[in-house]
């Protein structure tokens, strides 16, 4: 946020707290709609709702553009369809794609029936792909040339078009069957001789972005290449768009909003301000996940009163063993899909990866297992329960070592996301393993 936005943001803080509502409309207005959507995010729904009434026309459906799906969808559902069309006729086709899912259908219709052709076939072309591949964050306004015209036939064509694609830093060169074959740099453009050829001049070394990689990959090899823009082919290798940075920068954005909230069960495009009753209901479902799994493990724990009954310290060293275990694996786990976030992991190193986070469980099992048995021993002035402890937190740590490391790529293996469901299944894990190990070597020790 720059200082003069911040400044405004200010100001119209103190405006909302006195109720001046004209200053606050036009402190509101004077933000860029990036910062506006920011502002109604972060703002409790009362509010919200107030602020929204306060946008100027000509600026809703920039504001709508830039604000997360469920408040987008939330705000258009309140228009009227003549409104809802006013406020979005005038976005680009690849921002009315992204809230294409949003409109009611007679918006939808109404929408599609106020734009050219071209913008209409566009928009059929990019909701046509999923929103986790290339094809579904890229943008169609591209702009291409024949290899065979001159460098100046090229300048004179872009002049022609008063204003050029954002993030635009090459012109994409394409055969008569719209096959790309390479890149024109525009600093190389405007620095050549304008009577040499494209085809002296493009680059031809860019390997382009099938239709369908995955968005991850796409961003990885944004990351390595230091793209700014990327061109999109089809299978048949037909140019059909482009993906730019500011895409990337947003699926690297929801990516890391996915794996910290997936790991609470919770979606990526939670509303932090959200009523009460629906953000209820949908942590309602992920707690009751999580009971299911605690019943397991007390079920465990079940198997053995009899033998805590009989050494009451059992109890109250229980909740390290399987904490011990909870810790370690969450660590292997959210190393791993990170890993695979950044496709560092493949056939080739999975196996070594595997080895030396067992070992990494090992060698911690030994080292905590000398103090926590050492711990117990003074506490409780029993050598046997230092050894059992002892010897269940290595083969907790161990057990949670293996399965943060394997059951990213068996879910993924599977088609489950491992950010939503690796860290429940990992907890039932390592509390099943360490209640087992503990409680059973207790049993058979104090026997």
């Amino acid at each position: 946020m720059t200082g003069e936005t911040t400044i405004r943001r200010r100001a119209l803080e103190r405006a909302l707290e006195r109720g001046t509502m004209n200053q606050v409309k036009r402190l509101l207005n004077a933000m860029p709609a990036a910062e506006i959507a920011h502002l109604l995010e972060s703002s409790p729904p009362r509010e919200r709702h107030v602020l929204w009434k306060l946008v100027d026309r000509d600026s809703e459906g920039e504001v709508l553009s830039e604000l997360n799906e469920d408040i987008a969808g939330e705000f258009l559902a309140q228009m009227d369809v003549a409104e809802a069309v006013d406020a979005l006729e005038d976005l680009d086709p690849d921002d009315i794609a992204d809230l294409i899912d949003e409109l009611p259908l007679q918006v939808t219709r109404e929408v599609l029936a106020r734009l050219d052709a071209q913008d209409r076939a566009r928009i059929e072309q990019t909701i046509n792909y999923p929103d986790d591949a290339a094809g579904g964050i890229m943008n169609t306004d591209t702009i291409t040339v024949r290899p065979d015209i001159t460098l100046d036939v090229v300048l004179r064509y872009l002049r022609m078009h008063g204003e050029l694609p954002k993030a635009m830093d090459s012109i994409f060169v394409v055969n008569r069957q719209d096959e790309f074959i390479g890149t024109l740099p525009i600093s190389r453009l405007l620095v050549s001789d304008p009577d040499m050829t494209v085809r002296e001049a493009m680059v031809t070394d860019i390997e382009p972005i099938a239709v369908d990689m995955p968005v991850a990959e796409v961003a990885n090899l944004f990351e390595r290449r230091d793209f700014i823009s990327a061109p999109v082919v089809d299978h048949q290798k037909r140019l059909v768009g482009r993906v730019t940075i500011d895409d990337v920068v947003d699926v690297i954005r929801e990516g890391a909003d996915h794996s910290l909230m997936a790991m609470s069960g919770l979606d990526e495009y939670e509303d932090t301000f959200a009523p009460i009753m629906p953000t209820a209901r949908r942590r309602a479902v992920w707690l009751g996940v999580n009971l299911l799994t605690a019943f397991i493990a007390s079920a465990v724990v079940g198997l053995f009163a009899g033998t805590i009954e009989k050494v009451v310290a059992l109890a109250v060293l229980m909740p390290v063993v399987a904490s011990m275990g909870g810790i370690a694996g969450s660590q292997t786990l959210t190393l791993v899909i990170r890993a695979m976030a950044l496709g560092q992991v493949g056939v080739s190193n999975t196996r070594y990866l595997v080895n030396k986070e067992l070992a990494v469980g090992f060698l911690n099992g030994l080292l905590w297992c000398l103090v926590v048995g050492v711990v117990a021993v003074l506490w409780f002035s029993d050598v046997k329960l230092g050894v059992v402890i002892g010897a269940a937190l290595v083969i907790n740590l161990v057990a949670a070592a293996l399965a943060g490391a394997t059951l990213p790529l068996l879910l993924k293996r599977m088609g489950i996301d491992p950010a939503l469901a690796g860290s429940v299944i990992l907890t039932t894990i390592t509390d099943v393993v360490g209640f087992f190990s503990f409680l059973g070597l207790a049993a058979w020790f104090y026997a």
